[in-house]
Order: structure tokens, then C-alpha cells, then sequence
């Protein structure tokens, strides 16, 4: 994949996903991205799909370009951001200026893989483990691969309402409202016990550098995601460890406590990870879950892309659980969860 068509499918991706600024961005870098700069000659040393379902190196220079509006830090792209709305020759100008006069900034910046800790993900997680618990019903040690900022870890503490049910506790921080298609999980009362996280870049919430390094990922004409990361922020508790998530993972297998379900989550995360660790987690995981008990089950929950560029058909929803190594194909959902289209 070229990074021109990179740049195409992100703005195709963003266009789909209810963002039409990141659509036009992304078209604008499409078509007038300098590859002669140091910043272009960085981006093209990647190796791998640079793409939506890799690396995502668009989503890197979208996120740099929000991040310096957020810190006030050009004010031509804070003119050209919402809430103003401005012709494409004046968004087009106000970008490559900025790429041209704040280079360091994006060298920098583009080093991280994006992080938006998307909280509208938590509407997958959440009937995933209803699902897992209508097999295994034992208190759960949560465990999060590429937590980020750990918000995903507090889905207990939110409420998924679907045509025909609601999910979560009565005092939930928040609701979450996807189109959901597809008959209703069953029902469980989920509790987790202990939860933990791991990021090669963790990012602090109670820290304003971090925080808006966050909310730089999320799309600056989508306000009401900012909405609910600061809902989730409010109750977030969990610990996000820095380290290497396979490495992180062992660790958690061999001290998983007796008597609970150990359920691992990844959202939108598995791409980033090399394919040899990809290989060495499946193998962790299948090979704990031999030891798994109906006293002592671990669960595998994912939602990942299975290849999609565009944001049309989503991420696919898997289910693993131990002892038996049975495989649940839950449906797909949008990678912004704004829709569940649920097959179980």
C-alpha cells in the first residue's frame, strides 16, 4: 500500500465513520503530502500495512494536526478546525503550513501508535462478557492488552442499552445507545474484582499532557465522544502498566487468583503487535487455558479488524473461553462502536 492510498482510505474510513473534516483532511494529505521532507522520508522507512489495519500512520499525522489546535499551538489550523468551518484551499493551506513549520513536532509525535481509548468500544465488551459469564459465572480478574488510558477496564461502570435490554448498573456513569441489530446476549451481573491494563505507551488521564494527547484521536468534529471520556474518566480506577503486552500477559497468566475468571480484553489493539508476538500470545493463552477450571475459566475476549480499510464492515467480535476451548463468533461491530450487529 502506498501512503497516498493509505491517505485515501482513511479519509474514505473517516467520511463513513460520521467524521467529514477527517475526510477532508485526509484527502487534502492525499493529494499533497511532500515525501521529500524529513517527515516524509521518516514515514516512508515503515515497513508493513501503513495503513487503517496497521500501523495507521494517517491517523498519526490527523492526530499531530488536532493536537496542536488543542494545545493552541498554530493558530492558522485553529482557525481552520471547527467550530469554524472554512473553505478546502484554506484547510488545505492551514495544514501544509503546519507540517511545514511544526516538522520536530510531527517527528516526534508520529514515533506513537494512535490513541483514541474509544469508550463506545465498551458497547462490544460489554455483552462479550455477559456471554462469558452466561457460560462461567465466577468474579472476574480483568486483564486489558493496549489499555491506553484504562477506560475500557471501567466498562462494569457503564450501561449498553439494546432495543430489547439494558446492561449495566443503575448508577452508570454512562449510557451507551449503538444501533444494534440482533437478538439481546443473555444477562449476567458482572463483577469484577481486579483489573489491570498494559500500553508501550500508557497514557495518565489525571495528567493534562497526556489527556489531551487522548483527545487529540478524537475526530474535532465528533464533540460528543470528548462527552464521554470525560464521563468514563470520572470513575476510572484501573492501573495501565508500561511494558511490553506479551511479556505483561505472562505475568498475569501465572498469577491469576483461584476461584475467578480471568478475562483478557483487546480492542482495536492486536494490529499494532508484531506477528511473532501475536503468535507467542496465542500460544500463552491456549496453553493457560489447558489449566482452566469451571472454577477457575479464563475468557478471551477481541475485537479486531479481520482486514477492513474503509470502517464499512467493522471489526469482527471473538469469544474464547477455557476449560472446553470453545470459540464464540459474536458478529462485528463499527470500530468506533457506534453500531453492534450481533450474531449469537
Amino acid at each position: 500500500m502506498t501512503l497516498r492510498q493509505a491517505f485515501l482510505d482513511q479519509s474514505k474510513t473517516c467520511a463513513h465513520m460520521g467524521s467529514p473534516l477527517m475526510g477532508r483532511v485526509f484527502g487534502i494529505l492525499a493529494e499533497r503530502w511532500d515525501p521529500d521532507t524529513a517527515l516524509g522520508q521518516k514515514i516512508a522507512e515503515y515497513q508493513g500495512d501503513i495503513g487503517p489495519a496497521g500501523h495507521s500512520l494517517p491517523l498519526r499525522i490527523g492526530g499531530g494536526l488536532h493536537a496542536l489546535v488543542l494545545r493552541g499551538q498554530d493558530a492558522g489550523l485553529m482557525q481552520a478546525y471547527p467550530p469554524n468551518t472554512v473553505d478546502d484551499a484554506t484547510l488545505e493551506n492551514a495544514i501544509l503550513n503546519a507540517l511545514k513549520t511544526k516538522e520536530d513536532f510531527f517527528l516526534d509525535w508520529t514515533r506513537h501508535a494512535p490513541q483514541t481509548n474509544e469508550v463506545r468500544r465498551s458497547a462490544a465488551l460489554i455483552p462479550m462478557a455477559h456471554v462469558a459469564l452466561s457460560h462461567f459465572d465466577r468474579p472476574i480478574v480483568l486483564s486489558e492488552l493496549g489499555a491506553s488510558g484504562g477506560l475500557n477496564l471501567m466498562w462494569d461502570h457503564f450501561a449498553l442499552a439494546t432495543p430489547t435490554r439494558r446492561f449495566g448498573p443503575e448508577d452508570a456513569v454512562l449510557t451507551l445507545n449503538p444501533n444494534w441489530t440482533g437478538k439481546a446476549p443473555p444477562q449476567g451481573c458482572p463483577q469484577v474484582m481486579e483489573r489491570s491494563g498494559v500500553d508501550l505507551n500508557p497514557l495518565n488521564l489525571s495528567d493534562n499532557t497526556d489527556r489531551m494527547a487522548l483527545l487529540s484521536y478524537l475526530w474535532a468534529d465528533q464533540p460528543h465522544r470528548v462527552e464521554l471520556t470525560h464521563a468514563a474518566t470520572s470513575v476510572l480506577t484501573a492501573k495501565v502498566d508500561r511494558g511490553d503486552a506479551i511479556d505483561w500477559l505472562e505475568h498475569r497468566l501465572t498469577t491469576a487468583p483461584k476461584g475467578h475468571m480471568h478475562m483478557i480484553q483487546h480492542t482495536v489493539a492486536w494490529q499494532y503487535f508484531p506477528a511473532e508476538a501475536q503468535a507467542r500470545g496465542t500460544a500463552m493463552i491456549e496453553a493457560a487455558g489447558v489449566d482452566a477450571t469451571p472454577e477457575t475459566p479464563l475468557a478471551w475476549m477481541q475485537m479486531e479488524t479481520d482486514g477492513d480499510t474503509t470502517g464499512a464492515v467493522g471489526a469482527a467480535l471473538t469469544l474464547r473461553l477455557w476449560p472446553g476451548d470453545i470459540t464464540v463468533n459474536l458478529g462485528r461491530a463499527d470500530f468506533h462502536g457506534r453500531w453492534i450487529k450481533w450474531a449469537a
